[in-house]
């Protein structure tokens, strides 16, 4: 039951939310308030956005959380402007110069020639001051700590960078990017190539894999439905609508049983795709299961 008190409450929420992230915010901040908003303690993220970046963030709640691997592989697109002039140590506008400010004579021409390296396949070094992993320790708690960060460059995939516009010494742009991607990366990288130094001024997130802001909610809407877990989970997406790639079967009262514990189960399902989603009526998502052969299905995720 709820205990009605000022964001103190029991209960399950379970689903997949879009929110609109403020800037000034950690990812793991937004988490945060979420847990204290619903009372649901099991929830994730999908997809670190930086404390300066606002929009699309992806949340897991409850028992959907079990979904998170399908979601890993995701392509983000974003909006926002590169300050040229100076490179930052954080390699954005949260940071601290690391070299003397100039200010740069570029033309939209020169930019969007420089920024033409940028597309397609390649190579990337990410940011000191990111989170990926050395040796278990994210790479932004050594640099705070002024430790040497050694990382490795990954594959990514920009399929996106445009220049949409330059004032003064801040361009527009927009671009789409694999996941494990860099924005931040790339604004460093292009004032390099320019000689004048530059760094991420502004950061909006206008889609990640199918979400887009269309979708999002601002944890001010979502603050008038503390306490109310149906209107919370009103708020979530349809579970029908997420992972598309997928077929979708609603299990009968036996199969569903079967499924639920574990044990492989006939489902009227004849797409031949190789993992389905399985519902109980038209919302309740029961799992993800693998095809055996035919109609023989084999659960790989229960939600129990």
């Amino acid at each position: 039951m709820w205990r009605f008190g000022p964001f103190d409450y029991s209960s399950e929420v379970n689903g997949l939310l879009v929110i609109d992230k403020p800037g000034g915010m950690t990812s793991h901040d937004v988490v945060g308030k979420l847990r204290k908003m619903t009372g649901e303690r099991s929830i994730g993220h999908l997809g670190t956005l930086d404390p300066m970046a606002t929009g699309v963030l992806p949340l897991l709640l409850g028992k959907f959380t079990r979904l998170a691997q399908y979601f890993s592989s995701a392509e983000k697109s974003y909006t926002g402007t590169i300050r040229f002039g100076f490179a930052t140590d954080t390699y954005d506008a949260e940071g601290e110069a690391t070299c003397p400010q100039v200010e740069p004579a570029l033309t939209l021409e020169q930019v969007r020639a420089a920024a033409e390296r940028f597309r397609g396949e390649m190579q990337q070094m990410p940011p000191p001051y990111s989170a990926k992993k050395i040796n278990g320790t994210p790479a932004y708690k050594l640099a705070r700590e002024g430790k040497a960060v050694e990382l490795k460059a990954a594959s990514i995939r920009i399929s996106c960078f445009e220049i949409l516009g330059i004032d003064q010494a801040e361009a527009s742009f927009k671009m789409s990017v694999s996941a494990g991607g860099y924005v931040r990366s790339v604004a460093h990288e292009l004032g390099q190539d320019l000689g004048c130094g530059a760094h991420l001024s502004s950061l909006r997130r206008t889609q990640a894999g199918v979400f887009t802001l269309a979708e999002a909610h601002t944890l001010e809407e979502l603050e008038r439905f503390a306490g109310n877990v149906e209107a919370l989970e009103e708020a979530c997406l349809h579970p029908r609508t997420l992972l598309p790639e997928m077929s979708a079967v609603t299990g009968d009262v036996m199969a569903l049983g079967r499924l639920r514990n574990g044990a492989q189960a006939n489902l009227p399902e004849f797409s031949s795709a190789p993992l389905v989603k399985v519902f109980a009526g038209q919302r309740e998502l029961v799992g993800i299961a693998k095809r055996i052969a035919g109609t023989l299905f084999q659960p790989v995720v229960v939600m129990g």
